[in-house]
This record gives structure tokens, sequence and C-alpha cells, in this order.
């Protein structure tokens, strides 16, 4: 068997179950995948692979037994560098981090570990997480496999350009604005932003989960039975469920599907991205989902708010750096953080309880419809040099109007691609359930896999 890096989980373990391959056949196979497209991505930190042979190893040995460790037992996988893993430092992407080893393995690196998968490393992200570009202070750029002139997005960026490379079928990212989303619908595969706490992580904060990173919904899925499980750290999970995440195929007959495609504010919507947006929404329409516009339910006055109380946040932090580690930092992010120093208690204030206007108005817009479609992303991957699409400190977050609204009201939402730029750049499309749906969620992106056009081969490693 050849090319085993292209497998899913799924498939993975099934050749497993029969014996068809070893892990170690795959996990090899995967490593010389990371080595071919590594010198042009750069979207690892702390590859390991000696250490997931050794793994791939144990669980062949388990596998030989008939006695599998998990439902992941075997499966290549690798996790955003923010997730702590034990006796591998966390830099946040950037190089003001003193480096110390960590101690303990976060909730969903634990459960991974604990279900069989074989852990590779780490995946890039720019500092602090504070971008959606694969720019970083610690890291070398981080580019999208589909064009490497484009960035893969972020903060997930290494996450999201591995999967579509190829650097093993199930990674793990973090989302606090669109951080898995946006890479996903930039790299053309799929993410699962879940309800705030279906996915226990720590440290948790509003609006902050972690979620599946895979180029299917039924490795996702997978993944989910996994990742949900329940972990005390996380003192603001929700009550463990186990939900049947392998029921993924249902009618899209009679859904009530909003369709938005103007968020209130922000970069306006490209046109491509557009048509393919509204090329979906024909398709879930033939299938026989009743569609229907929405008007935006954003405001200017919203994300401004935000914005000012997460640059508090961040110069907080920033600011009480050592002045030598404080300039290591890399400058755009300085530069944005700088604008909370003079901020008043008042404003801030304000803007946190923007946040909060966010929830109320995204949960009362999506009341009436079982899913809503937008675009993931206003516009395509830009160039991988710049730390946002307008590369200005003062307009950070232009491109995230689609997305953020879903960290702050905790429903789940997802990216999976709905079409290519005339110049092959894939094109995301977004897809919100109520709150606490995510299988529904997963349920509608499945009925798109099966909706949408054939899809693209994957990106090839330059001079392969």
């Amino acid at each position: 068997m050849s090319h085993l890096h292209s497998l899913g989980a799924v498939e993975l373990v099934e050749a497993y179950r029969r014996q068809a391959l070893s892990p170690v056949e795959a996990t090899r196979e995967v490593l010389e995948r990371i080595h071919a497209w590594e010198p042009h991505l750069a979207a690892t930190y702390a590859l390991d692979p000696d250490g997931a042979l050794a793994q791939a190893e144990a669980s062949q040995a388990r596998w030989s037994r008939g006695a599998p460790q998990g439902p992941l037992d075997g499966v290549p996988a690798m996790i955003k560098e923010n997730i702590a893993t034990r006796g591998v430092p966390v830099p946040l992407g950037t190089a003001a981090t003193v480096l110390a080893p960590a101690e303990h393995d976060a909730p969903p690196a634990a459960r991974l570990r604990e279900a069989g998968a074989v852990l590779l490393g780490k995946t890039t992200m720019p500092d602090y997480g504070m971008l959606s570009s694969g720019l970083s202070s610690f890291h070398r750029l981080t580019r999208n496999p589909w064009d490497l002139s484009k960035g893969p997005g972020g903060s997930s960026a290494g996450a999201a350009a591995g999967v579509a490379a190829g650097y093993g079928p199930l990674h793990v990212g973090t989302d606090i604005g669109g951080s898995v989303r946006l890479p996903a619908g930039w790299c053309g595969i799929f993410a699962l932003k879940p309800s705030l706490g279906r996915i226990p992580i720590h440290p948790p904060y509003a609006g902050r989960v972690a979620g599946p990173m895979t180029r299917t919904v039924e490795d996702a899925a997978l993944m989910m039975g996994v990742l949900s499980l329940p972990d005390a750290r996380d003192t603001m999970s929700l009550p463990y469920q186990p939900l049947p995440w392998g029921e993924l195929e249902r009618d899209p007959r009679g859904w009530r599907v909003g369709l938005l495609l103007d968020a209130g504010w922000g970069l306006p919507v490209d046109r491509e991205v557009r048509e393919a947006v509204e090329g979906a929404a024909r398709r879930f329409e033939a299938a026989g989902a009743h569609v229907e516009p929405m008007q935006p339910f954003m405001t200017r006055e919203m994300a401004d708010g935000m914005d000012r109380f997460w640059r508090m946040r961040a110069w907080l932090d920033i600011a009480a750096l050592p002045e030598a580690r404080r300039a290591q930092v890399l400058p755009f992010i300085l530069a944005w953080a700088q604008g909370g120093a003079a901020l008043s208690g008042e404003a801030v204030f304000r803007g946190y309880s923007q946040m909060g206007a966010m929830r109320e108005a995204a949960v009362a817009a999506c009341a009436r419809f079982d899913f809503v479609l937008s675009p993931t992303a206003p516009i395509p991957a830009f160039a991988a040099e710049r730390a946002a699409p307008a590369d200005d400190p003062e307009r950070p977050f232009e491109h995230i109007a689609f997305t953020l609204p879903f960290n702050m009201s905790e429903q789940p939402a997802a990216s999976i691609n709905c079409g290519w730029t005339a110049s092959g750049l894939p094109i995301g499309l977004q897809i919100a359930g109520k709150r606490f749906d995510d299988l529904g969620v997963l349920q509608a992106a499945r009925a798109w896999e099966r909706l949408r056009p054939a899809q693209r081969a994957w990106p090839e490693p330059p001079g392969s």
C-alpha cells in the first residue's frame, strides 16, 4: 500500500484491525511526507521522529495482540504548540517566552495519548495566538501548501498547513476568534470549533476552545469521541455527554438554513468567495433545505469594544515582561497591545460588555435556523509575510467578522471547503449551529461533503 500519509484515521484504524498495514508503516510514511514538505512549510515544532516510531512500535504490538489501547491507537497526530504536552516547552509562538518543559499534558493531549494516538510533535502558531497568519518571532514563517507565497491563516497555522500537506490525519488546534476555522478555510481542510466547554481545555477562558482539524468530517467526529471526554481541570467545561459522534448521515430536507453574506463590519466579501458560498446554499436548497437570507447582526462597536478589551489583556501580560524579553515580541503584536496602555477602566469594561452584546445578538439572529451558512473568511489567503490582511495594528481583526461572534455566543461552527478561486486557492464555508448542537454541525458538514463537487487533489511538495 502506498501514500499512507493520505489515509484518514478511520481508514487507518480499519486497516490495522485487518492487519493490512501497521502503525509503524503509517508513521514512517507520514514522517517522510513531513521531511519532504517541511523545508517549504515550516509547520512543525518539537517534531520527534524517534519518539513517534517508538509509540508506533508499541501500538503495533498491541494490535498484534488484538488489544488496541483506544479508538485512535496507532494513528499519527499532531498538537498545536500552545496545548501543553509533558516534557516539551510551550513557547506560545513568541521568542519572548522563557522555555521550560511542561510538567503535564493539557486535556486534549492527555486524551489523544490515552486513546493510543502516535504523537509526532507540535505545530506552529504566531505570537500569543493573536494573528491569523503564520508569522512568529519564535518559529520560521509558516506557509500555505496550496501556494507558498500565501499564509495558512492562524493562529492554528501549522496545523492547517500540516493537514493539507499530509502531516498525519489528526490535528488539534485552538480557537478564540476563528483560529481553527480561518486557517481551515484558507487551507481547504475541515475544522470544528465546538461549543464552549465541549472539549475540556486548560487553562479555560471565555470563547477559547480546542477543536479537531482534519481532511474529513468522519475523522473529526472520531476525534470528538476522544477529545470530549471529561477533565476536571477545565472549570468551564460542559457536563459530559456520550454523544453518538459516528452518526453523521442526515437528510437536509426540511432544514431551516440562514445565509449570512454581510457580517455587518470588517472587510467586504470577495466576489469569488461570495459566489462559492451562494453556490453551496443553492445545493443545500436543491437537497430540500429552506434557505433564507440573513441580515447582519454584528456592529462596528461590538468589534471595536472586543478589540479594546483584548488589547488591554495582552498589554498587561506583555508590559509585565522584562524589557529585553518584551523587545522580542513580534513588532506587530507589540504595537497592537500598546494600544491598550492608555485605555481607561471604563473603556475596557465597556469593551468587555460588547462581548456579551455579541453573544446576545448571535443567539437571537440564529434562533429560527437549524444552521447558518456564511463565508469562513471574506477573502482568500493573503501574502504569507503579512501579519493580517490590512497589515495594520490599528485594524487587526477586519477578517474575523464571520467567525468571531460564534466564539462569543458559544455556538459550534465548522469550516469546510466549498470552492476555489481562479488562482487555485481554497474557499471556506462556515456552518454554524445552535448552542450545544455540535453533532448537528458535523452532520451538516457531512451533508455538504456529499453535496459538493469533487475536490481537487491535495497539494504535493515542490519537485515531487
